[in-house]
């Protein structure tokens, strides 16, 4: 059904009309512009499309809009502040951390996630928590050395 559906989206309040059965992934994309989140699989398998809603990790390309309304969703778009890259954003650069970069927003927002949750994972936690985004270009070690960078960059301040 085509109603309005409000919730805060990189800390500011949006109100899109559109069907609210419609999947979060293509509403950010389409409706609201933000190209970051990027379309993998459709099935929610390979993370690619992953954003933060009220600060846990879901797959948007599974997520109906209509499930958002009133909750805060943040976007690769919305996690740096100020002009100035997360450290997670960083630590990525610093360590090579991608190649095609298809893959990498999904990455930084799962552990965006786990270090809200934990904000000084373990390697087997860090491992665990992105271990359903799938990277293609073999980059994963440097991603598991990257998030462990920024964890302790961070010391426990993670937003």
């Amino acid at each position: 059904m085509v109603q309005p559906v409000s919730f805060k989206l990189n800390g500011k309040p949006v109100r899109v009309t559109v069907d609210d059965e419609r999947m979060l992934l293509w509403v950010l994309r389409f409706d609201l512009g933000l190209t970051g989140t990027k379309f993998g699989c459709g099935e929610g398998i390979c993370g690619a499309c992953t954003v933060i809603v009220d600060d846990k990790a879901v797959r948007s390309c599974s997520t109906r809009v209509k499930d958002v309304a009133g909750k805060r969703v943040l976007t690769i778009e919305g996690l740096e502040q100020d002009g100035k890259l997360h450290a997670l954003q960083r630590a990525f650069l610093e360590r090579h951390a991608f190649q095609c970069g298809y893959c990498t927003p999904g990455m930084i927002l799962a552990a965006y996630a786990l270090m809200l949750a934990n904000p000084h994972p373990t390697r087997e936690q860090v491992v665990k928590a992105l271990d359903d985004n799938l990277c293609r270009c073999g980059s994963h070690t440097r991603v598991l050395e990257a998030v462990e960078v920024a964890a302790a960059a961070t010391r426990g301040r993670v937003r």
